[in-house]
């Protein structure tokens, strides 16, 4: 599919003259027949602003809600990602650049769903929570909305990944379909905004500042790029400005950068930096601080009594010392993590002995550098149902339960796994010849890889059992 190919007409404009009048961004985009605006995916079309990638996606993902910043609700629910093309940003520092800037897109990487289907897919898989997440979905406006719609009508609930620069009337409409909002600011600093990501800041924070007022969950992450923004003046304004405008009960992550794009001339963040960044905004009286990009310093501790509510290793979380109506096991605090009830369809499904079938191909990948999250993609090539099987390596003895992929036939699934241990060295990758594996390796979490692994694992074939 290509992205020009069958738009529809888009929401939030005006005619402004000869022109058209893009509403959905603070940019105001005015545009000409024929013209696209900034974001490259809203083009005047015959005097009507039309959007080019309704329904237009990258491939389906099913990850942890912790992927997205998110840590206070749901812990370690899995998450239907959702990602598009486009951004109204344009960051210098873009980790999903390869689709969030359109001039780099390849459209073979478009895929094409419907609201139904993407509800019905989530369903299928026992998944509660569709995010809309990766490049940026403000510029999905009309797919989010009725998708997310339907969404709640079936008892979903929808997760909202941004950079939130948006119109206020656009957020308020969002507040009537989205759950959570995991929101990235990138620096407290205008010129920061103007330079680097052709923005501005006001509109960020008081979008921000709405659907907070309007009751929805919130969680703030921001990137602290090495020698830019990671100074401890900056990381103080970060953490007033969460005090003052929201609530010291406001999770603020502050993550982790990698070189990407434009700005590779600088190494990743020091850890020691982001140790700091959580020193600080504790100290002045954030209740919940967390280092994003980092396997360690993620749990979730009572502000009372410092009991361990929620024990993380990277993106994979266990509840530990919750009670069942929601308050510190130790001091009986009452805890602010939201936990949603289950619809009795485990997301991750125990395979029959039948199912396997003949021969089994396995691959081998170790977790190395800072690599500790894949993407792995399974196509059923076969008109028989199929599965694959990612099962945990450790240095010593010690074994966990696998996580297990239903593959029906025809058919093919995207989901991701992370490192879950300090003693983990890798996974093993099995299943039957038919269905066609792809690994691709992370570097840090809320990006969608698009260029496969071709070294990073080995092949070896084994006789079934």
């Amino acid at each position: 599919m290509k992205l020009e190919d069958m738009p529809i007409k888009a929401a939030m404009w005006r005619t402004a003259n000869s022109k058209v009048e893009c509403l959905l961004s603070p940019r105001h985009c005015k545009m000409n027949v024929g013209q696209k605006g900034f974001c490259g995916v809203r083009k005047n079309i015959e005097g009507t602003l039309h959007s080019l990638t309704y329904g237009k996606t990258v491939q389906l993902t099913q990850e942890t809600i912790e992927t997205e910043a998110v840590f206070h609700y749901a812990p370690d629910a899995p998450i239907l990602s959702l990602g598009n093309i486009g951004c109204m940003l344009a960051c210098d520092f873009c980790q999903n650049w390869k689709t969030a800037q359109v001039k780099h897109l390849d459209e073979k990487e478009i895929h094409y769903h419907t609201p139904e289907q993407v509800v019905d897919i989530a369903l299928q898989r026992g998944i509660q929570i569709l995010s809309w997440t990766y490049n940026d979905p403000v510029v999905w406006f009309e797919f989010v909305m009725d998708t997310a719609r339907l969404a709640r009508q079936k008892g979903l609930k929808n997760l909202f990944k941004s950079s939130f620069f948006i119109s206020l009337e656009a957020a308020a409409e969002l507040c009537n379909v989205i759950d959570v909002f995991s929101i990235s600011i990138k620096s407290m600093d205008e010129a920061f905004y103007r330079r680097l990501s052709k923005g501005w800041l006001p509109p960020v924070l008081e979008a921000t500042k709405l659907v907070f007022a309007n009751g929805k969950h919130v969680e703030i992450s921001n990137l602290l790029i090495t020698d830019l923004n990671d100074s401890e003046d900056h990381v103080k304004r970060m953490a007033s400005w969460v005090l003052d405008n929201l609530s010291d009960k406001v999770p603020l992550h502050f993550v982790r950068f990698h070189p990407d794009y434009k700005y590779t001339h600088v190494p990743r963040t020091p850890v020691e930096r982001l140790y700091r960044a959580r020193e600080i905004a504790r100290g002045m009286g954030i209740k919940y601080c967390y280092i994003g990009n980092v396997c360690e310093w993620v749990n979730t501790q009572c502000p009372n009594c410092g009991h361990c509510l929620v024990k993380r290793y990277g993106l994979n979380a266990y509840i530990t010392g919750i009670t069942e109506d929601n308050r510190c096991q130790k001091c009986g605090m009452e805890s602010n993590i939201i936990r949603l009830r289950s619809t009795g369809v485990e997301a991750t499904n125990v395979a029959r002995n039948d199912e396997w079938q003949g021969a089994v191909s396995e691959k081998q990948f170790k977790w190395h550098g800072d690599i500790n999250l894949v993407h792995i993609v399974g196509r059923n090539e076969s008109d028989i149902p199929g599965i694959v099987v990612c099962q945990r390596k450790y240095e010593k003895d010690k074994e966990a339960a696998p996580v297990v992929m239903p593959l029906p036939p025809r058919e093919e699934w995207r989901f991701s796994i992370s490192k879950g241990d300090p003693l983990e060295t890798g996974i093993t990758i099995k299943h039957q010849p038919y269905i066609h594996v792809q690994l691709f390796r992370e570097l840090d979490r809320a990006h969608f890889p698009t260029q496969p692994d071709m070294d990073g694992y080995e092949w070896t074939q084994v006789e079934s059992s």
